[in-house]
């Protein structure tokens, strides 16, 4: 008897499995002249080669499936179990990044964010410049995620200058990842949006997914890597050159900010200003701005944002 063994690679196997191994069981029922058992992340198959073979072709898709959508049923076990197609078709106008958690579907919602989506293609940096809640680093978490699903990086790095509006991290309890936890918590919430939860431990345990502040990369090359630096407008000079400069082979780099919300002393020029001065005609370089169009908040941020307007451009 012929025995065949089958890793899941980057899935959670309580989720892929399904509750009391419901869809393992499901999976067993087209395959009654096999034996198949199933450990945590191992499964093990016994039968005929000719029979193996077809089972880890099929299996095999619905592993691609999974880490593309983050979930199978009942339905999705049989079509792809069932299908003759290779693949399954995707639509080529689904402007869709990331089928995130719950079957929350995660595209550009905005012209302007469809622009940074289509930027990020072509360049290797960007700067994603625009206030509040249009979605800059939430796009950038997306695009992130896809890449690593994608397998077109190896790991993704999301970082922030350490600089909080009058909180300091000294005075924060706990050590020094319960005092950054807090602070990196908007990286989180993007990435539980996207990664079942198991998935993203995974992650983060492995370093598959690092989350760590500014001050962290340097002396680093950051390469085969999706790399968001969020906050950017609370970067010094000497930080945004560092960070820019950890660039490694095959990475992307994505730099977000506010210019509006800078929270450095006032003596302090910011490295995001001065970055998108110095390099706006550089080649391989793109640079989107988005607006008070592009807020996909409540929709009172978009009234809130126009009405400090108007009292700063008084000022």
């Amino acid at each position: 008897m012929n025995e065949r063994i089958i890793e899941l690679t980057d899935i959670a196997p309580k989720d892929f499995w399904g509750a009391q191994d419901s869809h393992l069981e499901t999976i067993k029922k087209y395959y009654p002249k096999l034996k198949i058992v199933a450990r945590g992340t191992t499964l093990k198959a016994f039968g005929e080669k000719e029979i193996l073979d077809e089972f880890e072709k099929r299996f095999n898709r619905l592993m691609l499936h999974f880490t593309r959508y983050n979930n199978i049923d009942d339905n999705v076990i049989e079509r792809v179990i069932q299908s003759d197609s290779q693949v399954e078709q995707m639509d080529p106008s689904d402007k869709i990044l990331v089928h995130g958690v719950g079957g929350k579907l995660i595209k550009a919602l905005t012209p302007n964010q469809q622009l940074l989506v289509d930027t990020m293609a072509k360049n290797d940096m960007v700067f994603a410049i625009g206030p509040a809640g249009t979605g800059k680093t939430y796009t950038g978490v997306a695009l992130a995620v896809k890449a690593l699903k994608e397998k077109q990086v190896k790991r993704i790095i999301l970082t922030r200058p350490a600089v909080e509006a009058g909180e300091n991290l000294g005075f924060l309890p706990g050590d020094m990842k319960e005092k950054l936890d807090p602070y990196m918590q908007p990286l989180y919430d993007a990435l539980r949006d996207m990664l079942p939860p198991q998935s993203l431990e995974d992650y983060i345990l492995k370093g598959i997914i690092q989350i760590a502040p500014l001050a962290f990369m340097r002396g680093r090359t950051l390469d085969n890597a999706y790399v968001i630096l969020d906050e950017a407008q609370n970067t010094t000079h000497s930080q945004m050159k560092m960070f820019l400069t950890r660039m490694g082979k095959n990475a992307k780099f994505m730099i977000t900010g506010d210019p509006g919300q800078i929270d450095l002393p006032r003596s302090t020029t910011s490295g995001l200003k001065e970055a998108l001065l110095i390099l706006k005609d550089v080649d391989g370089i793109g640079i989107i701005y988005l607006d008070d169009k592009d807020v996909v908040r409540h929709r009172l941020v978009k009234k809130v944002i126009e009405a400090y307007k108007t009292i700063e451009h008084s000022n």
